[in-house]
């Protein structure tokens, strides 16, 4: 605990362009003021996290963090649980979806295991934080500990760390585990305030029968437990799951050491939720990449006033929207860095009295 302490005091206030230097910087290009729309909005973004108007980004990493659900044994999910660990084997094979699109964007992946189910070898590119051998079912009492819960936040912070030492720019976080969409709606019921069949989707494609049962587990997991909203180690530990609570401790080590995070789809905003609830200077921090066709995506992002930059009916998680979002991310810092000014393309200036 007293590690999460010293993190969470550790993470500063941020201003969005102190001093207007970026909007200068962008207002002195010739193009029409303002005409970049979000692109100039990511960049502003990112260069006031960096505190730098000349920033670049060089180290793209994407934090894929995989972990196990015993309430998986309620039936819940389309897709047995050793699924899991199969994709883990998947990812560090490079044959995944997310492989591919960080591939496509220049990116590393950093696969996780926060609490699969079964031994699986590290790896390069697999890095071993496991907390347990899955959470338990949460309809029988607490997925785990509250100590388990902090250790599992602190694995997180502990990425950022280590990540840091060969060069770490920006973070994009998504995640693999069959049934972790019943957790996440649970955070999601229990933080916002929502009824349960509100914030409750059809995860890996289950019928409206398997969703009226997930729905109905989801209500006996926080009926059985009585998860305290205001105290959000006390949520993860009785609803969560292990790669939520990792989750939420990259967001916060990213804060930390002044690294956006781009977040992908509904798990990964679970676990924002709970990182923005230990901390709130941690939301300015995070971007949201998408919106999610999971049914509490959009919810959750209203919860945490995040505006998604795209939307494409992506429901897979991986950390597969946060490559796409990393990418227009850069697209903007690249613009910010370089495009010619007025002076220096030759270009008249906008009349002084039709400059809005």
């Amino acid at each position: 605990m007293k590690f999460l302490k010293q993190t969470i005091d550790q993470i500063e206030e941020l201003v969005v362009d102190p001093g207007c230097k970026i909007s200068a910087k962008f207002n002195s290009f010739a193009i029409p003021s303002g005409s970049l729309g979000r692109l100039e909005e990511l960049a502003t973004i990112y260069a006031s996290i960096k505190n730098d108007v000349n920033c670049k980004i060089r180290h793209k990493k994407i934090f894929t963090i995989a972990g196990d659900h015993g309430v998986a044994e309620e039936g819940v999910s389309a897709f047995p649980r050793e699924v899991t660990k199969q994709m883990v084997c998947n990812f560090t094979g490079g044959g995944a979806a997310i492989n591919v699109l960080a591939r496509h964007v220049g990116a590393k992946v950093i696969v996780v295991d926060s609490g699969v189910a079964a031994y699986i070898k590290p790896e390069n590119c697999l890095k071993i934080k496991k907390i347990g051998y899955g959470t338990k079912n949460m309809t029988l009492g607490p997925a785990m500990s509250r100590e388990e819960a902090i250790r599992s936040i602190e694995a997180g912070i502990e990425l950022i760390e280590e990540e840091l030492q060969d060069g770490l720019d920006i973070a994009g976080i998504g995640d693999m585990g069959i049934a972790n969409t019943t957790p996440s709606s649970a955070i999601l019921s229990v933080l916002g305030g929502y009824d349960v069949s509100a914030v409750t989707g059809r995860g890996t494609g289950l019928n409206e029968e398997s969703l009226q049962k997930k729905i109905q587990v989801i209500g006996k997991a926080i009926d059985v437990n009585k998860p305290n909203p205001s105290d959000p180690i006390d949520v993860l530990a009785k609803v969560g799951g292990y790669e939520i609570g990792t989750i939420a401790g990259l967001c916060l080590g990213a804060a930390r050491y002044h690294i956006p995070v781009v977040l992908d789809g509904f798990i990964s905003t679970a676990g924002a939720l709970i990182a923005n609830k230990l901390e709130p200077k941690v939301n300015k921090y995070m971007i949201a990449s998408h919106l999610s066709d999971e049914k509490g995506h959009k919810i959750m992002l209203e919860l945490l006033n995040k505006k998604p930059l795209l939307e494409l009916n992506m429901r897979l998680g991986e950390g597969t929207g946060a490559a796409l979002g990393i990418s227009l991310i850069e697209a903007g810092v690249k613009l910010l860095n370089e495009m010619a000014t007025f002076n220096q393309a030759g270009v008249s200036e906008p009349l002084k009295n039709c400059n809005q």
